[in-house]
């Protein structure tokens, strides 16, 4: 039994004696020229164009008008001197030339056509996990302009965003955010146990991890030492504190007031100076041996930090600069008495002679001894 048309694409065929077989033969071209490599204009349109130029294919919209009405979902082709029209079959592809993207009639409706394959294996098998397979020397991601990006996106904060390294398909590190935004490194030397060498608080940067130095008193080697825990330029000087006999502030600290001037260090040591001026060398006493002239009255010195305990002391007299070198007027002895942690007591200075000018003298004073 003959038919007039193929079953697929509708082509009319030349029939036996049929006469003017150019004609049947030329309106199958004009289909298959119409609908072969299918690339339309626009899609859903429902107005003829003005001006249409010859070969201009459509996809009608529901309520379509004028010369396309009735042709609700059907492709129109401008012939140069009318519209024909072509019913599309479920499988069609068609690209939409001025969007650059590809349909496909699904019998109903043109739907968006995911050209991407579902896997690819590059000299390897790709499998529903890894979609994404490849086997080489190396990879390359090259730039297309100035740079490149290689992104790993995750849905929520508790997914996984990594690059695992493996060792016989047996993980060994791990770089990303792996169930939370914080980033890390984590090291494993069996692919079952795994630590946290270095992790990056998301909101803080702040660094941890087992390869950074866990407490002030952490000297394990091979750790990174964490500004906190550690000296440098910036906390050497400062204040020092104590925490449980560990130091807990800077190295050095110094200070100074009405009562001197004084240096706290983080092991406990403190040095307190001080010069007091204490007046005439002659304020007192004969010059004798047994009367010898000398400061007065004493003075004590409060000292400028407290000490945790009685410190020792050392105490020099200073003359005026202008001795020269008279040493008759310069040979003094200080006379240091009691002392406790705050204050020493009943200082002054003793002429070593007879000299009696009244030469105006300071006390220079050095006490050391522990803060804690």
């Amino acid at each position: 039994m003959w038919s007039d048309q193929t079953p697929i694409l509708g082509l009319p065929l030349i029939l036996p004696s049929q006469a003017q077989k150019h004609v049947t033969h030329n309106e199958a071209l004009r289909l298959l020229d119409a609908v072969c490599q299918l690339t339309v204009l626009d899609l859903g349109i429902v107005i003829p164009p003005a001006a249409p130029e010859l070969g201009d294919r459509y996809i009608l919209g529901a309520g379509a008008s004028g010369e396309w009405a009735g042709h609700d979902g059907d492709i129109a082709v401008w012939s140069g001197v009318n519209w024909d029209f072509v019913t599309p079959a479920a499988g069609w592809i068609a690209d939409v030339q001025p969007e650059g993207r590809s349909l496909r009639f699904d019998g109903t409706a043109w739907q968006p056509l995911d050209l991407r394959p579902a896997t690819l294996g590059v000299s390897a098998e790709a499998d529903a996990t890894n979609r994404l397979a490849v086997s080489a020397d190396a990879t390359l991601l090259n730039h297309a302009g100035a740079g490149h990006q290689l992104k790993l996106n995750k849905a929520t904060e508790g997914d996984t965003a990594s690059l695992l390294y493996q060792t016989g398909w047996s993980g060994r590190a791990e770089l990303g955010t792996a169930g939370t935004d914080d980033f890390a490194l984590k090291l494993s030397g069996d692919g079952t146990t795994w630590r946290t060498a270095l992790a990056f608080d998301a909101n803080t940067a702040a660094v941890s991890g087992e390869s950074v130095q866990q407490s002030a008193t952490d000297a394990t080697p091979g750790r990174l030492m964490r500004a906190d825990f550690g000296y440098s330029r910036g906390n050497i000087l400062g204040p020092v504190t104590m925490s449980g006999n560990t130091p807990s502030g800077a190295v050095i600290e110094r200070g100074s007031n009405a009562n001197g001037e004084y240096v706290r260090f983080a092991d406990g040591t403190q040095i307190c100076t001080h010069a007091i001026p204490l007046g005439s060398i002659v304020a007192a006493g004969g010059g004798t041996w047994d009367n010898p002239y000398r400061t007065a009255p004493d003075v004590h010195w409060t000292f400028p930090a407290a000490f945790a305990n009685t410190p020792v002391v050392q105490g020099r007299g200073i003359p005026p600069s202008g001795l020269g070198a008279n040493p008759e007027r310069r040979r003094n002895m200080p006379s240091i008495g009691r002392a406790n942690a705050l204050t020493l007591y009943q200082l002054h200075l003793v002429r070593l002679g007879s000299a009696p000018d009244a030469d105006t003298f300071e006390i220079g004073l050095t006490a050391i001894g522990r803060w804690f």
